[in-house]
């Protein structure tokens, strides 16, 4: 075959260290944070965790689903939602995962998938944020109550559509 290995790149891309600080004072303020990501409901999960997102010791829907150690009774408080799955959702099935479970995470999701989201949120009769820093977080960042674009590292399609722009 005449291949020769010549090494493994590894990419880690860490949370700022201020977003658990942050995450922790919106919720004592009485804010829902929900992720929504294009990233791949593994690494999104992975993500949710660190930053407090999901809270520590919360099992969500499909590790309760997949485990033989936690009660049947268990009911769970967190769930990842995949932009596959959520494709084939109702309107109604969306408004029921953002009323019964208190930590939630949308991975693999499409510019579209996002807006309907927002658009759900809007729906349950919430006041909803947006941020966003690129061109597929546009409709979602025009729809929001209000769109927080990413100065420093947002397009400028992202920064037109959006309320305010952070600068740091």
């Amino acid at each position: 075959q005449g291949l020769c290995f010549a090494g493994l790149v590894s990419l880690f891309d860490p949370p700022r260290e201020n977003v658990s600080e942050a995450i922790a004072k919106c919720r004592m303020a009485g804010i829902k944070v929900i992720m929504v990501t294009g990233d791949h409901p593994n690494t999104a999960k992975a993500i949710g965790r660190a930053v407090g997102i999901i809270s520590p010791g919360v099992h969500t829907a499909d590790e309760l689903l997949t485990s033989q150690v936690l009660s049947s009774h268990s009911k769970p408080q967190a769930i990842v939602i995949h932009g596959s799955r959520l494709t084939d959702m109702t309107d109604s099935d969306i408004e029921g995962i953002l009323k019964n479970y208190p930590e939630i995470i949308f991975a693999r999701t499409s510019p579209t998938q996002k807006l309907r989201i927002v658009e759900g949120c809007q729906r349950v009769g919430w006041v909803v944020a947006v941020t966003g820093d690129g061109v597929n977080d546009a409709p979602a960042l025009r729809k929001a109550n209000i769109g927080i674009a990413m100065g420093i590292a947002g397009t400028d399609v992202a920064k037109q559509v959006a309320d305010m722009i952070l600068l740091d």
